[in-house]
């Protein structure tokens, strides 16, 4: 088969590592790609969103199937003009994905099937918003913009002057642009978050290993919000959590969207956060997430491929996914600055080779002059397996040392609520 990756993040490579296992790949490429993918993957320099000249690159190449990194040509439409044009493609249609694409929608539709999620107000205008502050003295309090923000979007505010700050920003200087048109005011919630992923043809769904990501740019979820300094996979949950997501939430929204006329197809992704009285959805998208499928994919045991042609074939009844019996860890490497202001440019160096069960995800690199060096905020993501999660993330700090360039930042905690979360249910028992 011959096959194409749209995307060029770290999320893209590890997609493309585990494509790349297949024995089903003939050709692979990718869109635009960057330097780690370019050693498994023809690299092609068109941009995500130039949805015309991939659909002519995938006709030219013959491609049997696509696969979508990210949310935004989702959101624009891609896998509409490529089923128009008879080509295969893993994702959901435009109207599919608006389960993230616009979080007024979500919401809407998660309080009209009654799916679990924290209480929530729309507004469309400056005046509209700063009512909500005669009705509550109650803080903190989130706002998210309902467009696609690009990860920022979402702000937990503490009080009335943050609140008023905010709204100005968003619906009078405009910093957000289209996102920012209708907000979304959500009640805070406090508790544990956690990725789930399924894979879904509209209306099966296999479950892929859990995650949890870390937002926060320091250790101890301090800092301004990111786009994700690292995960580790699986998220531990008993079995009755794992029944309310399925029972309560997976199921009855695949069906839902399935009935009102917009089934999704591809990988549903359930941002969620387990309170006191049970879990509830932060958020849907409709794509895998950065950086969890980093941490995750490796424990999968299946021909990703097949998976993926499962979904867009209708065929998911008589398919499962098997699940390695491993713990994996993935830290992010940034760029000094990161999520603001950073450089780049900077030369990246290996001291050394790394250890078998170490793999290296390029997000935002380049090659300059012969040389690899940074080209975005986040630029590697140091995956480690290992028979336990302490094992993994042991491993996973060792082995980041033997990567340099100058300002590199990364967090050091990756891991370490799933090992207290670990200690506390032995307690328990």
């Amino acid at each position: 088969m011959n096959i194409l990756i749209i995307g060029g993040g770290g999320r893209e490579h590890a997609l493309a590592w585990k494509i790349n296992k297949s024995k089903k790949v003939k050709n692979l490429y990718a869109a635009p790609g960057n330097p780690g993918m370019a050693k498994i993957a023809t690299c092609v320099n068109i941009l995500p969103t130039d949805i015309n000249g991939l659909v002519r690159f995938a006709r030219e190449k013959n491609i049997d199937l696509t696969v979508v990194g990210p949310e935004l040509p989702l959101s624009l439409g891609i896998v509409d003009e490529f089923n128009r044009n008879g080509l295969k493609i893993f994702g959901p249609t435009k109207a599919a994905s608006r389960i993230e694409a616009d979080k007024s929608f979500a919401r809407e539709f998660m309080a009209q099937y009654g799916i679990p999620s924290p209480k929530f107000q729309i507004y469309d205008s400056a005046p509209q918003a700063l009512k909500y502050l005669k009705t509550t003295n109650t803080f903190p309090v989130v706002i998210k913009a309902a467009g696609l923000a690009g990860g920022k979007g979402v702000f937990i505010v503490n009080n009335k002057n943050e609140y008023e700050r905010i709204v100005d920003e968003i619906f009078v200087q405009h910093k957000l642009g289209e996102a920012g048109k209708r907000i979304v005011v959500e009640e805070f919630l406090t508790g544990q978050e956690c990725s789930i992923f399924v894979l879904t043809d509209g209306l099966r769904a296999l479950y892929l290993p859990s995650a949890q990501d870390h937002k926060r740019l320091y250790d101890g979820n301090r800092g301004p919000n990111t786009g994700g300094m690292g995960a580790y996979s699986p998220y531990p949950t008993s079995k009755l959590v794992n029944d309310f997501i399925r029972e309560l939430i997976i199921q009855p929204t695949i069906l839902c969207m399935h009935e009102n006329g917009f089934p999704f197809k591809g990988v549903l992704y359930a941002g969620l956060i387990i309170t006191a009285s049970g879990p509830k959805v932060l958020e849907f998208n409709c794509r895998f997430g950065d950086p969890e499928t980093q941490a995750l994919i490796p424990l999968v045991d299946n021909d990703i491929v097949e998976l993926f042609l499962g979904v867009v074939d209708n065929n998911l009844q008589e398919m499962q996914v098997k699940i390695k019996n491993l713990w994996s860890i993935c830290v992010v490497i940034v760029s000094a600055g990161y999520p603001f202001d950073y450089k780049i440019g900077e030369e990246i160096q290996f001291k050394e080779s790394f250890e078998s069960g170490t793999i290296l995800f390029h997000a935002g690199t380049k090659i300059e002059e012969g040389k690899l060096v940074t080209a975005g905020g986040r630029v590697l993501n140091l995956v480690c397996t290992a028979d336990n999660l302490r094992v993994a993330k042991q491993k996973a700090y060792e082995e980041i040392k033997k990567i340099h360039f100058n300002g590199m930042f990364y967090r050091k905690d990756i891991g370490s609520s799933g090992m207290k979360k670990m200690k506390r249910k032995r307690k328990v028992r």
